[in-house]
């Protein structure tokens, strides 16, 4: 088994500014995070490094985690954020892409008020320059932006796109359509994959179980088969609802029913692939 990789976590230095998301329901991770502190999680569960995504929609937030990641070796891609819709977005490409762990983009779409929003011709204009770069995108929505999400995938069959976070079913509550017609749909489109993370902010912190998460995996790996799939803790978020292995023992659990070959593939294979780390 190659290395493995956990496809999807943030860093932060706490400010209620910068971070006004995390609401009075999420003190708990009201708090600086930073790599010293992933670094001894990764260990506990043998993963080799990480994919660390942005957490603010600045062009600072770029900057830093790429200067966190030429410290720290273990951070293996950055998925940072531009303005896809400026007018200088081929100046903040070049800038970035001068740095060799600069991996892909990420939008809050979820936050966005337009359902729309991605359709937009500024945004798709946008997307058109992380085609010619070779970068990837990663779909930060809810279930209500899928169908927007599959028109816009059409738009880009070249460019790479992975949903965060499986969309965020509502696993709390177990509902499961349309969430899974609309997946299906937009895994039929082959330069989708889709990471296994942040499923237990999903679910009732307090009252998960592992089999809760079920119904919402058999669905992500009928949908996408083992090739397009790939795993991500969500951390710190993930500490809203416990520790760093308890969120990922039931994934690590569930994929046990295949091949060693197969489970390197949901480990980091995948995760090389899609983010071309040259693991």
């Amino acid at each position: 088994m190659n290395m493995k990789i956990d496809a999807h976590q943030h860093f932060w230095i706490y400010n209620e500014t910068d971070y006004s998301w995390i609401d009075e329901s999420m003190k708990k991770i009201r708090q600086d995070f930073l790599p010293e502190d992933l670094h001894k999680e990764l260990k506990k569960l043998q993963f080799d490094g990480s994919v660390v995504v942005q957490a603010r929609q600045s062009l600072e937030e770029s900057r830093w985690l790429l200067s966190l990641s030429n410290q720290y070796n273990f951070i293996k891609a950055v998925v940072g954020w531009i303005d896809l819709q400026s007018e200088k977005i081929e100046e903040q490409l070049i800038e970035f892409t001068g740095e060799r762990k600069f991996a892909g983009v990420r939008h809050a779409i979820q936050d966005e008020t337009d359902i729309d929003f991605m359709l937009r011709k500024e945004f798709v204009r946008g997307l058109t320059y992380l085609q010619d770069y070779g970068l990837t995108y990663d779909l930060l929505i809810h279930p209500e932006h899928l169908k927007a999400a599959g028109k816009l995938v059409k738009k880009f069959p070249e460019l790479k796109f992975v949903i965060d976070h499986l969309a965020k079913p509502e696993i709390k509550d177990r509902i499961i359509e349309p969430w899974a017609t609309d997946l299906k749909e937009l895994a039929k489109l082959e330069n989708v994959y889709c990471k296994i993370s942040g499923m237990v902010t999903e679910a009732d912190w307090k009252q998960w179980s592992t089999k809760d998460f079920r119904p919402y995996l058999d669905i992500v790996f009928a949908s996408f088969g083992l090739d397009r799939i790939m795993i991500g803790s969500d951390w710190p978020v993930c500490l809203l609802a416990g520790t760093y292995n308890s969120v990922m023992n039931p994934i690590l659990d569930y994929i046990q029913q295949f091949t060693e070959e197969d489970q390197g593939k949901i480990l980091g294979d995948n995760c090389n692939h899609f983010y071309a780390l040259n693991l």
